[in-house]
């Protein structure tokens, strides 16, 4: 018995793997399994006899078929195109995030075994007027391609759950941070490199006013949270199987506060104020606060702070 993780050997989707073999299948509601498969454009970097790495065009259905096979009790569908890229090129974001979860979703059908199907989206798929909480019963408005094609997979995910083709459960993410590595071309990548960058004596730059409002989980609290995802009891979830997952909601200017008291006033000195139209279009679009009461009350969980989530970045990344 395998699971599938598309994404697999990108930051989050490599520590989803490394979690799922930490703690076993079998277990604590988790589908007993005994190998991985990581689906992306490189190889996984889990070094581990039960992971396996295969490169391929998600789209492909032909391909999808292959990785999909009956023996798949778990799908965790984390890879995208991101909010930048996908505002970029339009037509490689449908093909990946549109027709690729489509295929994805064909091919699990396909088993006839109804396998648990997690999708991670993203709270860009909110935009418009909105409530300083936002309740989860929220009609969506995104105001972006990317928060588009979120939604089209949120619905998508729901209907072949309902239709008894899945198991699915959406896991709207919070942004990460603080994200090790090089920026990518989400729109939120400042969130992370305000904090990263400073911490190893590198300037950056804060494109969005200090007011804006961000909801934050660590990488911790979010790869424990898609590990919960797939050990959830479904019929517990509901027929509506989208979850906004629990974050922390801070300002940029809290963001930066918390990067003073861990790192010190020179690193907080590193971090320019220069806006940039593009992003704040689209991160500031955003809400910055949710109502969690439901995920929590499923056994999700939340950092305690922000400045938690900068210590376990220092402690893990830095020096």
């Amino acid at each position: 018995m395998k699971i599938i993780v598309t994404g697999g050997a990108g930051f989050l989707g490599s520590r989803v793997i490394r979690s799922l073999l930490a703690n076993g299948g079998g277990k604590d509601g988790v589908p007993a399994f005994d190998s991985i498969v990581s689906v992306d454009l490189a190889p996984c970097p889990v070094e581990d006899p039960r992971v396996s790495s295969v490169t391929g065009d998600i789209a492909d259905a032909a391909f999808a078929r292959e990785i999909i096979t009956e023996d798949t009790v778990g799908i965790y569908h984390l890879a995208a195109v991101l909010s930048g890229g996908s505002e970029q090129d339009f037509d490689l974001a449908m093909r990946v995030n549109v027709d690729g979860t489509r295929a994805l979703l064909e091919a699990a059908r396909a088993t006839g075994n109804c396998p648990r199907f997690i999708f991670t989206s993203s709270l860009a798929v909110y935009g418009g007027p909105m409530p300083d909480v936002v309740p989860e019963s929220l009609g969506l408005q995104p105001a972006s391609t990317y928060g588009a094609q979120k939604a089209i997979g949120e619905f998508l995910v729901n209907d072949y759950s309902r239709k008894g083709f899945v198991d699915g459960r959406v896991c709207r993410l919070p942004t990460i941070s603080v994200r090790p590595g090089k920026p990518n071309s989400a729109a939120s990548s400042f969130a992370s490199g305000i904090i990263r960058e400073p911490l190893n004596g590198e300037a950056s730059n804060c494109p969005v006013p200090l007011d804006t409002r961000m909801w934050l989980s660590s990488p911790d609290a979010a790869v424990k949270n898609l590990v919960h995802a797939i050990a959830v009891d479904g019929e517990k979830i509901g027929q509506w199987r989208t979850m906004n997952l629990p974050g922390v909601c801070v300002t940029v200017g809290e963001m930066l506060a918390s990067l003073e008291r861990v790192g010190g006033p020179a690193a907080r000195a590193l971090v320019t104020q220069e806006p940039e139209q593009r992003v704040i279009d689209i991160v500031c679009s955003w809400p910055g606060d949710f109502d969690v009461s439901r995920p929590l009350a499923l056994g999700f969980v939340r950092d305690a702070d922000f400045d938690s989530a900068v210590r376990q970045y220092k402690a893990e990344f830095v020096g």
